[in-house]
């Protein structure tokens, strides 16, 4: 197991977790978004505007292939997982852990989010489509599901913790 990735809908706490996770494991944490963003020196929503979804896909299938080779935790984009590839990529370099939210949790999360260009462009009903579409993904690519509902960051982050030093055999 080289790097513990996180997978999940845009919204589930990814990024939060990871965060705190880093701290609890006392590992590197990346954010793919933010790597991404730091290397093509635009935005999400600038890359979306000017090269397509299609392109930010790309960039994406390209930071896991690139990325260096460390023991680290990374926070995925909430697409990365859609690539049967990327879910490759993930499986077999490492620990993919799922943080599968409810959607009417993730709703109060996104819904204001002027930084995801999904969110600005679709209905509510359409995002809740797009939720349970890539559920079905989140699932294929993980290695354990984790359920947030109900549960506060720490009760997490701990969970999560715990599968890790379980699979390292701590």
């Amino acid at each position: 197991m080289r790097k513990i990735y996180l997978v999940g809908f845009m919204g589930s706490g990814k990024s939060a977790i990871g965060r705190r996770l880093s701290f609890y494991l006392k590992l590197p944490y990346y954010d793919m978004d933010t790597e991404i963003v730091r290397r093509q020196k635009k935005t999400i929503p600038e890359i979306f505007e000017q090269d397509g979804e299609a392109a930010f896909r790309e960039i994406e299938t390209a930071f896991l292939n690139e990325f260096r080779d460390e023991f680290c935790i990374i926070a995925t984009g909430g697409g990365a997982a859609m690539n049967p590839h990327n879910r490759a990529i993930m499986r077999e370099s490492g620990l993919v852990l799922f943080l599968d939210a409810t959607f009417p949790d993730i709703w109060k999360r996104i819904h204001k989010d002027k930084n995801r260009p999904i969110v600005q462009q679709s209905t509510k009903e359409q995002l809740e489509a797009l939720y349970h579409e890539r559920r079905k993904y989140y699932k294929q690519c993980s290695h354990i599901s984790v359920r947030t509902e109900d549960r506060t960051l720490r009760q997490i982050v701990e969970y999560c913790g715990f599968q890790v030093n379980r699979l390292k055999g701590e």
